[in-house]
Parts: C-alpha cells; structure tokens; sequence
C-alpha cells in the first residue's frame, strides 16, 4: 500500500506539472486558431494525452470521473486549436481540481534558504540556463533552456510548477531531475530561479504593499497558498506593478508568509474553501475531512481567546460550523453547502476584528481568565467536595488521601501538560476534543452510578443497614484507588482545558491582568470549598446524602452532554442538528440530536435507579 501510495501522488504531481505547462505555453503554440509552432504544439497533444493516461491509472474515487471528463474536454480544446486563454483557464481547473481530490504535499515545511539555493543554481543550472537566468548558458539545445528572467513566462508560473519541474525533470528536453536533492534543497532552488524575473529594486516597495494591505495577507495566508499562485492571477486584481513588487518581496523574503500572526483564521477559510471545493467536485468524504480539519486546525487553536472576549460570537461560529458539517455529511444541494460557507465566512470577519491584538485589553484578559477558571473550576470542585463531604460523614477519613492525592496529582499532570505542549510538541484540536469527551463521558457513567448508590441510602432505614454492614470494615484499597481515579479524572479534565484556554490568553500579552484573573478565580473557589464543606457537616446523614445524589445526577447529565459535544467536534460523532433546542454549555445542552440523547439516556437510567430505590424502600418499611 505505501508503495501504491508514492506512486499515486507521482503521477498526481506530474500531471499537475504537465498541466501547468500547458497552462503556459500553448499561447507559443496557437495563434488565432492557427498552429504558430508545429513543435510547442505537437508538444501540448503530447502533454495533454500524457494528462488523461496518468489520469486513468489513479485510484478510484468519487471526484475521478469528473477529472477524465474535464481532460477530455481539454484535449479537445487543443485539438480544435482554441484560443488560448480559454486553454489556459480549463488546464487551470484541471489542475485544481485534481489536487482537491487528490491530495499531495504542495509547500516547503519551513521557509527556503534562498544562499542554499543560490549555491544549488552555481553548481546545478547554471550551465544550461546562465549565471542570470537568461537562458543564455549552453548552446545547441533543443528546445533551449528556459529564461527564467523571461517575466512574461514567469508571470504564469507558480512556484509549485518550478518546484514540480526541478523534481522531476521535463521530459523531451535536456531538463533532468533533480529528485535525489532533499524536498527543502528542491525548494530553495524554485525560490532562488522564481526570484530572476523580480528585480531586486523593487523589494522595499513590495514590502510595504504587503505590510499596509491585509487583503494580500489573507490572500497568501500560508506557503501553500503562496507557491501554489501565480504572479499573473495577482496582477489581475492588484494591478501589474503593485503584483510585481509584492511578488518580487515575497520570492526573495518567503520568511514573510511563513510568519503567521496569532489569531489569524486564514488556515480555517482556507481548508473550508478546499472543502467546497471537493464538495463541488463530488468528493464528500475529502469535504467532510477539510470541514472538520478547519475546526480543529484552523478555529480550535484561537477559540480560547475568542471564547474569552465574545463567547456568543464563537457560540455562533461553532454552530454554524457543526451545521456546514451536518449538510456536508447528508449530502444536501451545493447551494446549501455553498450557503453555509458564507455565513461562515462573514463570522470569521467579525472574529478576525475581535481577535486583533488591538482589541486585546488588560480588562478582556482578566475577565477572561477570571471566568475560565471558574467555570471550569466550579464543576471539578463540587464533585471533589462531595466525595470529601461523604468520606467525612461516613467517618472513612482513612481514606481522604486518595481524593487529596487524585486532584494534587491531576494538577501536576496538568502543569506537566502545558510543559510538553509548549516546549516540545502541539496539541491539537483533535487530541483536545477527545481528551475532553472520553473524559467527561467517563466521569458521567461513575457518577450516574454514584448517584444512584447515594439516593440509595438517602432514607433513615437503609442509612442504618449501611451503618451496620460497614461500621467494622474500613474501605479497601480497590475502593480507595477508585476515589482516586474518579479525583483525578474529572480535576485534569478540566485543568487540560484550563491550560489551553490560559496558553493563548498568555500568548495575547497582559500577562499580570490574566494573573490577576486566575488568582480571583481561585480565592472564590477555596471560598466557596470551605462554605460547602462546613456546611455539609452540619446536613442530617439522610439529608445529605438526598441533596448529594442530586447534585451529582445533575453533573452527570451535564457531564453526558459535554462529553458527547466533545466526540462530535473532535469528528468521533456525526451532527445532527435539532432547531428549538438551546445552547447553554453549563449544562451540557447542545442543539444536536446526538448530545440530547445521551442527556435523555443519562436521565433516564438515573430516574430508573431513582424509582427502584423508592420501590424498595416503601417495600422494606
């Protein structure tokens, strides 16, 4: 299969390049529905049925059909000696569409080192195609060299197309392949040849057209999208010198597109357009794949810091990207996904516009920080409370060490956890949601039972006959480790959320407000600890244990709904989304039919256990 695999994306790459060829260099072959040069164009019949054969041999998938028609359709093209624009806009196309559908590796990892590539071009090119670019190095071949300083040609060549050429060679020309080269060394030599046609002179005033216009940032969010355009395409919405100038900045300072500013969500509109591109083309699985990666990739990582300055903002965009997610996967008209698209496109404005750093303010970072950590907080503490308040009610303080020892040690994990992720690796926001819903669906199912087991013992009569049983035994060590477990589950739980949310307020500056914020947060939650330890105390045994079971039936609803949300996003669970149905996400209560099962699921097991407790109960007395 891997073999497979290397070999697919080789014959994906070199049609991509063939088309590209053609792309730019029909119009040398037809002129006015003429054929101008019987070579060139004897050359792009070849290309083109080269096309369709490499083509043909790919793996099937739902998009495949569709490529070999639209290669037909260009081979006829040629044929009838169309114009070449026309030519042009079809190979274009085709050659996006068939990165949609089949996907492969498309920009440098990191930013090229341009002297790497000056060195690789002295040693490696130079000699056919001249120590300038010319195309002036050896004589006598056939077809001659291209002049990479021939801005005509460049103008209609993306950077991916030279990298394309430079891996595997042209053949019917003295063109090697460069292949045995590393992918970064192949790169710096693309920028460094795609750089001749560019003057030098002209970097200053490309550098500030792209520091003063934000459209050209969203424009070239990434690498991907800057070596995958072309600077004709630029200059047909900028203008022919402004393109010129940014491209000539941009060609010799790739560093400057590598370079993403926090918050950004261009990754996010990005793989969304790739996803209704794929759509379009019939691939539903590469759509829905791209639609949740724009969740994950692209939102997930800035969702603490929007979560934090409008969280209806963002209650917003999730919705209306579980909706796109839901549409996509019921295969629904492309209007209706195109639709969804938009209104997704015009949330991410208003959270470019909340997500700037202007808009940060030491207010934002300590309210931020203040309701996070309360919020997160406050569910992980009344389920610790409650097992400390039962231990210490119960008279099993033998075993208090190992709820101490589960949330002491959860907190640990947890400061550990921003360690790794910060220093050595990312988080991402797949890893995040699974964490979050395995965990919370974890902590539901003990604490239904849990519940369950306290309503058990909430009357006078079953109290005593618990009493009598266990007053001479001391918990085991099986039951104590459990209490640790569950202690810790539920504390890291939501200290792993905590910690993401606090890393990106951090990374937004007014670090002492956001301390500031955590360490109100905190002082509230010791508080509230010692009032509803004191008070517990002084509860009547079958009281507590009735208002205890409560409590924690709820948590376990809550709990079910979170847990489930967090599979549905981290792409486990499919969306299904129900209207009428609110969002308050303190209660775990999502608009989808999946998350309100499991609530219903969660309540009805515990209204059972309820019941049968009374049952037995008035059955005993």
């Amino acid at each position: 299969m891997p073999s497979q695999a290397l070999a697919s994306d080789a014959d994906v790459q070199t049609a991509w390049r063939l088309l590209d060829y053609v792309a730019v260099d029909y119009a040398g072959a037809v002129s006015g529905g003429r054929v101008s040069n019987e070579a060139e164009y004897a050359e792009m019949v070849e290309f083109a049925g080269q096309v369709e054969t490499r083509l043909e041999s790919l793996p099937e998938k739902s998009g495949k059909a569709d490529l070999l028609r639209r290669t037909g359709a260009l081979r006829a093209a040629i044929t009838a000696k169309a114009a070449p624009n026309e030519v042009a806009t079809q190979a274009r196309a085709l050659a996006s569409a068939l990165l949609v559908a089949y996907p492969v590796p498309l920009a440098p990892t990191a930013p090229p080192d341009l002297a790497r590539g000056a060195a690789l071009y002295a040693q490696n090119c130079a000699t056919c195609h001249g120590t300038t670019g010319h195309g002036q190095g050896s004589v006598g071949l056939d077809p001659r060299p291209i002049a990479f300083s021939d801005k005509a040609r460049a103008d209609q060549r993306s950077l991916f197309g030279l990298y394309q050429v430079i891996t595997q060679g042209l053949d019917g020309t003295a063109m090697a392949s460069f292949e045995s080269l590393s992918n970064q060394d192949r790169w710096a030599l693309a920028f460094y040849v795609g750089g001749f046609a560019y003057p030098s002179s002209e970097i200053r005033r490309g550098e500030r057209v792209w520091r003063d216009d934000a459209s050209l940032r969203q424009r070239y969010p990434n690498m991907a999208a800057f070596v995958g355009a072309t600077p004709a395409a630029l200059a047909g919405d900028i203008g022919a010198q402004r393109a010129e100038a940014v491209t000539a900045y941009l060609r010799h300072h790739p560093e400057a597109v590598a370079t993403r500013e926090g918050g950004s969500l261009a990754l996010t509109r990005e793989r969304l357009k790739a996803s209704l591109d794929a759509y379009a083309a019939g691939n539903r699985k590469a759509a829905a794949d791209l639609a949740l990666s724009a969740y994950l990739d692209g939102f997930e990582p800035v969702e603490p810091v929007l979560a934090a300055r409008d969280p209806a903002l963002m209650t917003r965009i999730e919705q209306a990207m579980g909706a796109l997610r839901a549409a996509i996967g019921r295969g629904r008209p492309l209007a209706e996904v195109e639709a969804a698209n938009q209104e997704l496109a015009s949330l991410f404005g208003d959270a470019e516009a909340t997500l700037a750093p202007e808009s940060a303010s030491s207010a934002s970072s300590f309210v931020g920080a203040f309701g996070v950590l309360l919020r997160e907080g406050l569910e992980a503490l009344l389920i610790v409370v409650a097992m400390i308040a039962f231990l210490r009610k119960t008279e099993r303080t033998e075993v208090l060490g190992f709820v101490h020892s589960g949330w002491v040690v959860a907190l640990a994990a947890g400061v550990a956890t921003w360690f790794v992720a910060t220093y050595f690796i990312g988080i991402s926001g797949a890893s995040r949601e699974l964490t979050e819903g395995f965990g919370s669906l974890f902590a539901a199912v003990i604490l239904v039972t849990v519940g369950i087991w306290m309503h058990g013992k909430s009357n006078a009569e079953a109290w005593q006959r618990y009493i009598r049983e266990k007053m001479t035994h001391a918990l085991s060590k099986r039951s104590g480790w459990f209490l640790f477990l569950l202690a810790f589950v539920v504390v890291y739980r939501e200290v792993f959320e905590t910690i993401l949310f606090y890393a990106a307020l951090w990374a937004q500056g007014n670090g002492l407000a956001m301390l500031g914020g955590a360490a109100a947060a905190a002082a509230l939650l010791a508080v509230l600890a010692w009032i509803m330890l004191r008070y517990s105390t002084r509860l009547p045994i079958t009281q507590f244990f009735s208002w205890s079971a409560i409590l924690i039936a709820i948590l376990a609803v809550v709990l079910a709904g979170k847990g489930t949300a967090g599979l549905q996003e981290a792409g486990i669970l499919g969306v299904a989304p129900l209207s009428g149905i609110p969002r308050i996400q303190m209660l775990g209560l999502f608009p989808t039919t999946e998350t309100v099962v499991a609530q219903l699921v969660a309540l009805a097991i515990l209204v059972a256990g309820f019941w049968l407790n009374r049952k037995g109960a008035v059955r005993e007395t």
